[in-house]
């Protein structure tokens, strides 16, 4: 049987995709993480199916609850925050199944920093302001950067930063990040996005810490720096303007 890796989306039940949300209902056994996967998606999964909270167990423990559904023929919906292509512990997980011989497929969700962006009502990639958006996180209590990745690097090309599992330390990261973006750069926090309990913060890396500590948001956010947060003296896209050829986009191959 198969492992299905499936992006839960960012918190909210019906941001699930429609294969996900197939999949998850025929699935005998539901491998999840209790804190971040509401219960309204559980309830999509079938009578009498086999619910593992993942929260305290270890990566060895949850790939033996793979392989043991795996030899009893049962399909497996291992339900991933956001998206599995990104801080999702995926890589791990597979190169265990591929070890056991377990098969498996990965379905994609929205990312957390996807839904972020639609709770602010903003587009991260704006012409001329920026295109370029990095996804990144801090270290901390985790797994050591590789080199070249740590803010300072990052910084300097001033795109659009998407931090994860840092907003704990949004104090120390503003103070590190104003001198490459400037201490007046837009930034947002967007903890919970798509949830009921939603935290929307919107500040400068002057003063977005203290906006944080007074909200008290210590987890499940994201933090986006960028000028494209306040961007709207920008030119129209190119795609849309009327000096684009738009003919030749229509003419099929080998028409005269």
């Amino acid at each position: 049987m198969t492992v299905y890796f499936i992006g839960a989306g960012p918190g909210a039940a019906d941001l699930i995709t429609v294969r996900g949300q197939r999949i998850l209902a025929r699935a005998r056994v539901c491998l999840y993480a209790g804190s971040l996967v509401p219960d309204e998606l559980l309830a999509v999964c079938p009578p009498g199916a086999r619910l593992v909270d993942t929260a305290d167990l270890t990566l060895d423990e949850i790939v033996a609850q793979m392989t043991s559904a795996h030899a009893a023929g049962e399909d497996v919906a291992r339900l991933c925050s956001g998206d599995p292509a990104v801080f999702s512990a995926v890589a791990e997980q597979v190169r265990r199944l591929d070890a056991a011989g377990v098969p498996y497929e990965i379905v994609p969700g929205v990312p957390s920093y996807a839904a972020a962006a639609a709770s602010l009502g903003r587009e991260l990639t704006v012409p001329t302001v920026g295109q370029t958006v990095i996804l990144t996180r801090t270290q901390a209590r985790s797994t050591p950067m590789p080199p070249g990745e740590d803010l300072a690097e990052l910084g300097r090309s001033r795109a659009t930063l998407v931090l994860h599992l840092a907003v704990a330390r949004t104090r120390e990261l503003a103070a590190q990040l104003a001198v490459h973006y400037g201490a007046d750069c837009p930034v947002a926090v967007v903890a919970n996005a798509s949830r009921p309990n939603e935290v929307i913060l919107r500040g400068t890396l002057t003063d977005i810490a203290e906006k944080v500590e007074q909200a008290g948001v210590r987890r499940t956010a994201v933090i986006i720096v960028g000028r494209v947060l306040a961007a709207d003296a920008f030119p129209d896209s190119y795609l849309y303007s009327p000096d684009r050829d738009r003919a030749a986009k229509r003419r099929l191959p080998g028409a005269h």
